[in-house]
């Protein structure tokens, strides 16, 4: 399917270079790619949309299956966790949200983010290895944000009726591309690579990598992706302030919860499991 504002959208296959840094993915490349594949088989693609997790919830409720996937080159209302809003600038970066449908109970919705985390982060080590994992959803390079990932869901009688996997990653942004306020937060992968990135390469190797931890993740549970997850983690061993519900914690990161929560030693050097919450590091990531 293309959304009618896609019709007029241009299409290259042209190779990645400097010219060529800001043309529309190659769409049919990412579709042929993934014709065998469950997450990506069926490829929802618009120019301009409001947000990809938006138009992947209605296709959800309308019976769209497990593994469809929405793509735009640019969101008018893209959001991010808490209600923050996400920057995205037409044909620089991945858009992107997934319908997935697992048996789970809801309680258990949250590890998707953790599991796309994994994902996301593995894939973007194939173009550099200074990536890593924030707690509980972004990747960071260097200490600064090059993916986020916002997963929404809905449920009935306390099963997973679906969750949308919305994950945004920055890949060939400038620093004058962000706002002023995010400019030494925020990086593009093109900045730590040294290079233009291909987004349809990008796109192919993230749905290719996500379905193979989405798949383990079913087969074997959170515990085989735990040891993954922390492996990558900017965080473990790094003392840190987490503001959760209006209580804020200070202490030190001893790794993951078998439930996907954050273990802290606290200053009273009590162990403390955090659910939800944002994570200040202290002392900064160098």
């Amino acid at each position: 399917m293309v959304f009618p504002e896609d019709q007029n959208a241009r299409e290259s296959h042209s190779p990645v270079s400097a010219a060529t840094a800001h043309v529309p993915l190659s769409i049919e490349d990412i579709r042929h790619a993934r014709a065998l594949a469950r997450i990506g088989r069926s490829v929802h693609y618009g120019d301009s949309v409001t947000s990809t997790n938006s138009l992947a919830s209605q296709l959800a409720r309308d019976g769209a299956a497990d593994g469809t996937v929405v793509i735009a080159e640019t969101q008018t209302k893209g959001r991010g966790r808490l209600g923050r809003s996400w920057v995205s600038p037409p044909h620089r970066n991945l858009y992107l949200s997934v319908v997935l449908r697992p048996p789970l109970a809801a309680s258990a919705a949250p590890l998707l983010t953790l599991v796309a985390g994994l994902a996301v982060a593995e894939t973007v080590r194939e173009w550099t290895s200074r990536a890593a994992i924030k707690w509980p959803n972004d990747v960071l390079i260097d200490g600064r944000k090059v993916a986020g990932i916002l997963t929404e869901l809905e449920a009935a009688e306390g099963q997973v009726s679906f969750v949308i996997l919305g994950i945004g990653v920055n890949l060939n942004v400038a620093a004058e591309d962000f706002p002023l306020e995010l400019r030494d937060r925020a990086i593009g992968l093109c900045m730590a690579a040294g290079d233009v990135i291909d987004r349809t390469a990008f796109t192919t190797h993230l749905l290719s990598r996500l379905e193979e931890r989405y798949d383990q993740f079913l087969r074997e549970g959170f515990a085989a992706i735990r040891p993954l997850w922390e492996g990558l983690s900017c965080l473990s061993g790094r003392r840190v302030e987490i503001d959760s519900g209006g209580t804020r914690h200070t202490g030190v990161v001893i790794g993951l919860g078998a439930d996907g929560s954050l273990r802290l030693r606290d200053t009273a050097g009590q162990e403390v499991s955090i659910v939800a919450g944002d994570v200040t590091v202290i002392d900064g990531y160098a």
